[in-house]
């Protein structure tokens, strides 16, 4: 890394790209609802700006991922395929916790490896709605709400201020349009427009929020 790099980006190792991103979940009153900027960013290059950082890994489980696109997309990849055949041999719709627990296994046993932070959330029969958070390492803990990547720094105060239990689902979108949106105003690796997924017993709803019409802006 040349002394330019060093300066531009300090801390950073030879080679190394800074990226940043705005996830978050938060269980609401029957079910989870998921956020997410849509900016993926090498540095100060936008690479991408509407990018899809909630992916399905069942009929009512998906998650979202920060860090390296390509390290996360595998690790859906492996849990997809995990959770298609664990399903078929039980009879019957996979756990949110098994889920969360296919994916900590993959981050915790490749740590050195892989740059992927990661929230698994949906609903089944048995828990309802869960959200569970895999930060960088591994960990896995179950959470009421979870964020993540660079952005949720600058939105911690805020959805501790904000956040109350048994939401109804309007009241959770509000909540999620509402912190990713201050976010993204402050975060210069999130941008672009919000995508949010609704997940509860009914099934699963999709939603687009275009960069005019968020509820904040810079």
């Amino acid at each position: 890394m040349d002394i330019a790099t060093q300066q531009e980006y300090p801390g950073l190792k030879d080679g190394e790209i800074s990226t940043g991103t705005t996830i978050m979940a938060v269980q609401y009153d029957g079910g989870v609802i998921m956020g997410a900027d849509s900016r993926t960013s090498t540095g100060t290059y936008v690479a991408n700006r509407v990018s899809d950082k909630i992916t399905s890994l069942h009929d009512h489980i998906y998650a979202c991922r920060s860090g390296s696109a390509a390290d996360t997309q595998a690790i859906t990849d492996y849990v997809r395929y995990f959770l298609a055949s664990h399903s078929v041999e039980l009879g019957r719709l996979p756990l949110v916790k098994t889920a969360a627990k296919m994916a900590r296994g993959l981050c915790y046993n490749n740590k050195d490896r892989l740059l992927a932070g990661m929230i698994i959330a949906g609903w089944d029969p048995v828990d309802g709605g869960t959200v569970y958070e895999i930060p960088l390492g591994g960990t896995m803990m179950k959470q009421k709400f979870a964020i993540g990547g660079s952005g949720s720094t600058y939105i911690y105060g805020h959805v501790d201020a904000a956040f109350k239990e048994n939401m109804t689902k309007e009241e959770a979108q509000q909540f999620v349009r509402k912190a990713i949106s201050h976010a993204m105003a402050r975060d210069g690796s999130s941008g672009g427009v919000i995508r949010m997924v609704v997940i509860d017993k009914t099934g699963v709803s999709c939603e687009y929020i275009p960069g005019d019409q968020l509820p904040f802006g810079p």
